[in-house]
C-alpha cells in the first residue's frame, strides 16, 4: 500500500490501485480522464478536494458505481484516515483491491451498506 497516495476525488483508493506506478492521480494535471471526469470537474467547481467532503448525496459520474460510492460514503461517515486504516489492515489480511485488472475484493457488491461493512471488517 502506498498510503501517501491516499484517496482519489471520487473515493477510489489510489493508495492500492494497480495503476499507481504510472498514474499521477486526478490532482496532478496529468490525469488522462480530466476532460470527462464529472466528479473531478464538480469537486473542483465546489472547491472540495474529495467528493466525500461535499454535503450532497451525489451518485453522478464514478459515484454511480458501487465501489467508489461505498468508499466515498465510508470516508464521509468515518473520515479518510479511518478508511486508509481499514484498507491497510484489510490488505495485510489478504484482501485484494485489484485482483483481475481493476476488479478485486471490493467489487461485486450490490448493496452499499454491505460494502461499507466489508471495508470496516474485511469480512464478506
Amino acid at each position: 500500500m502506498k498510503r501517501e497516495l491516499g484517496i482519489a476525488r471520487c473515493g477510489l483508493a489510489c493508495c492500492l490501485c494497480s495503476e499507481n506506478d504510472h498514474c499521477a492521480g486526478c490532482n496532478s494535471g496529468e490525469c488522462p480522464d480530466k476532460s470527462w471526469c464529472e466528479n473531478r470537474k464538480c469537486s473542483l467547481e465546489k472547491a472540495y478536494p474529495h467528493c466525500y467532503e461535499c454535503e450532497s448525496d451525489c451518485t453522478k459520474g464514478m459515484l454511480s458505481k458501487m465501489k467508489p460510492l461505498g468508499l466515498t460514503l465510508f470516508a464521509k461517515r468515518y473520515g479518510e484516515e479511518k478508511l486508509l486504516d481499514c484498507l491497510e489492515r484489510n490488505e495485510k489480511n489478504g484482501v485484494v483491491y485489484h485482483r483481475d485488472g481493476i476488479v478485486g475484493d471490493y467489487d461485486g457488491f450490490d448493496n452499499v451498506e454491505a460494502l461499507i461493512n466489508f471495508i470496516m471488517t474485511g469480512v464478506k
